[in-house]
């Protein structure tokens, strides 16, 4: 999981473009203030939207698109997972991967003996290399790199498609030809059948997949940063919406283990840029500074990880789901903890572009995300009902059953004094 806001400007190698030893320009004043500012904008979008998409997919019965509940022991094993999967995406990228420098200087024996030799010479004395490293050279970085954008070239246009569903369908005639489908995948017959996939879509959402896929087709042949930047907002909105935190104390679990995660792997060693650059997916948003100078084919970017947007944007969303819970027609608690997200974030981008290096963004969102809220439940003595506060797992029949039992015996209930 990528969890750091990098600043490539003056021609340093956080860019993520070419490093063949030559110098950017320095960004500009301007260059530099539109991508932080754009950055900001971007990673606020998927957080507002995903928050309110969050409130209608709880109470929402399709089987589809029913959310994925974390609970306190998923938050804590969490950063454990994430270490190790960051970890094994660094050694594969600076590790496994064969060594170029080897090839080019077996290359430029080649030629060398060549001019000596003439056309038959063949290489007798080719320069030394790691023995270690001769049988993965079929897992070269190119192929590692285009195995992952056919991964999340399909990934993308699946979220890029459920993302812009919503708005699309205002747009569709009243007379449009909608026809319901349903993709149904289950193991075992009889009473031990159980659903693996259950997808309800219609004819609009296989228009929204044709229209994703352009993009999809787009990004996969230029790797353009605009197509990159659809996918990952598309992703964020797409991980703010359907994952839910059970509880406030397991977000504060879940934000303080990558919060610890984050400065480790940012300041403690240089794995999170590393793989940050190494890559190629839509799992960070970027933004040319030299965008003014440049136009689309900018390429000194700055980059915020999607981390940094998904993991502060599902504990705003259950804020906002506990303010829903509360019935007093106010969103003090998701305003407050959005406004932490924007002062936290502005905070990391400061400090980034005074000390010129990347920050791990949740060092600064963290403690504001948890702390404005808790302080507003101080003041209004709310703090009991916030961390008791608690959302079941609609996948759960467990919890189906009971909150069926509940909405039963409140109904009887009613029915009763209707009849006194």
């Amino acid at each position: 999981m990528d969890s750091a806001v990098s600043d490539p400007h003056n021609g340093s190698a956080e860019a993520g473009g070419p490093t063949n030893g030559t110098t950017r320009p320095p960004s500009t004043p301007e260059g530099i203030a539109l991508a932080y500012g754009s950055l900001l904008l971007m990673a606020l979008l998927p957080i507002f939207f995903g928050a309110l998409r969050s409130v209608r997919c709880a109470r929402g019965k399709n089987a589809s698109d029913m959310p994925e509940t974390i609970t306190s022991r998923d938050a804590a094993r969490f950063p454990i997972i994430a270490s190790c999967t960051l970890l094994g995406l660094y050694l594969f990228f600076k590790v496994y991967f064969p060594n170029k420098s080897y090839t080019g200087s077996v290359l430029k024996t080649w030629k060398t003996q060549k001019s000596k030799k003439g056309k038959t010479a063949a290489i007798q004395n080719p320069p030394a290399r790691d023995s270690h490293r001769a049988p993965l050279e079929i897992f070269s970085q190119e192929y590692i790199n285009l195995l992952l954008s056919m991964y999340f070239f399909v990934l993308g246009i699946l979220a890029l498609s459920h993302t812009i569903s919503p708005l699309m369908n205002k747009f569709f005639p009243a007379n449009f030809p909608n026809r319901q489908y349903q993709l149904l995948f289950t193991q075992g017959s009889g009473e031990n059948k159980e659903e693996i996939i259950n997808y309800e879509f219609d004819t609009k959402d296989l228009v929204c997949l044709g229209l994703s896929s352009i993009v999809g087709v787009w990004y996969l042949l230029r790797k353009h940063w605009i197509a990159n930047n659809l996918f990952g907002l598309a992703f964020s909105l797409n991980g703010v919406e359907l994952l839910h935190l059970n509880n406030v104390s397991t977000g504060c679990i879940l934000l303080g283990g990558l919060f610890i995660y984050d400065i480790f792997w940012v300041f403690g060693t240089n794995v999170m840029v590393t793989v940050a650059k190494s890559f190629e997916a839509p799992i960070k948003l970027v933004f040319p500074q030299d965008l003014l100078e440049k136009g689309l084919e900018a390429d000194n970017f700055a980059m915020l990880g999607l981390g940094d947007i998904v993991i502060p944007g599902i504990f705003i969303a259950l804020l906002l789901r506990f303010d829903i819970s509360l019935k007093k027609n106010t969103h003090t608690y998701f305003y407050t903890s959005f406004a932490a997200y924007i002062f936290g974030l502005g905070l990391t981008i400061f400090i980034m572009h005074i000390f010129k290096h990347a920050q791990p963004a949740l060092l600064y969102l963290v403690p504001a995300c948890i702390g404005f809220p808790v302080l507003v439940a101080l003041a209004k003595g709310e703090v009991t009902e916030m961390f008791s506060y608690e959302e079941s797992n609609p996948k759960d029949p467990a919890a189906v059953t009971e909150t069926r039992e509940g909405t039963e015996a409140t109904t009887s209930k009613g029915l009763e004094k209707k009849e006194k």
